[in-house]
């Protein structure tokens, strides 16, 4: 696919429409602990935080448990970038609705994810991704091997046609992009490679993608557009998207998690 280096879109992403991400420069808070700090702001109101931390039992020690492989984030989620929590959540192995695992058989993943709760104005709680500093968020992946981060933008951000259904691959994870390029081109989805603005192709260090054991990862941003076909017509609310998700929204999370196995299954027992 087309690379983004020359999209001119992307070099003054500023673009504050529902479900996108506006710039940094744009934020209202430097960073979530001045977000938290907001006498203003009430959590469970405003905001909210979910995740989610799998036992990892190393009290053996003739049997090595090794330790985390996978933490997927959506630092966006909730009304901010519409669609992002719950593809967290079944990225991470578990139903949007009911938080029962899909499938089944797993594997699950840990996850956490900031929510926007207002029934509107909520891109006024985004924080950029390499400002992100919520304390739990940053010891979930420095403690992982590999962390799937999980983004809305718009088709002008993405350098896009108007209207087009796209998820853009970044991240500093070279083998984990390739794998999930692979994928979504597998399932008929149309996947890009970022590069250019580095909000959009997740390349600082900074990044909360990249704060990995490995120092690398992956972020997916996907075009609203591509989003909204996930959900139900007339569903896609953040109170309503959950229970209401069409086959799409599942054969995207199948390619993030078949890619995600892809890479587990490269990774020795550390």
């Amino acid at each position: 696919m087309t690379a983004l280096a020359a999209a001119p879109a992307l070099a003054a992403v500023g673009v504050t429409a529902l479900g996108s991400t506006p710039a940094h420069a744009a934020d209202t808070y430097a960073s979530n602990t001045a977000l938290y700090s907001d006498p203003t702001l009430v959590e469970g109101v405003d905001y909210g935080r979910r995740s989610r931390r799998h036992l990892v039992d190393d009290q053996n020690p003739a049997a090595r448990a090794g330790i985390v492989r996978t933490t997927v984030i959506a630092p966006h989620g909730g009304g901010i970038e519409g669609g992002t929590s719950e593809l967290c959540l079944a990225v991470a192995g578990y139903h949007p609705a009911d938080l029962a695992p899909t499938p089944a058989a797993g594997p699950v993943h840990d996850f956490w994810m900031f929510e926007g709760m207002r029934s509107s104005g909520n891109s006024a709680l985004h924080v950029t991704s390499t400002h992100c500093d919520d304390t739990l968020a940053r010891a979930m992946c420095a403690g992982s091997l590999n962390v799937l981060s999980l983004h809305g933008c718009t088709a002008a951000q993405a350098g896009l046609e108007t209207g087009a259904q796209a998820v853009l691959v970044g991240g500093l994870n070279a083998t984990f992009r390739q794998y999930l390029m692979e994928e979504f081109a597998a399932a008929g989805i149309r996947a890009v490679t970022a590069s250019g603005e580095e909000e959009i192709a997740g390349i600082s260090p900074d990044n909360i993608c990249n704060r990995s054991l490995l120092g690398m990862g992956a972020q997916l941003e996907i075009t609203t557009d591509l989003r909204t076909a996930m959900f139900a017509t007339g569903k896609n609310t953040r109170t309503e998207r959950a229970a209401n998700t069409l086959p799409l929204f599942w054969t995207f999370t199948t390619a993030v998690r078949t890619a995600t196995h892809r890479l587990e299954a490269t990774q020795p027992v550390l």
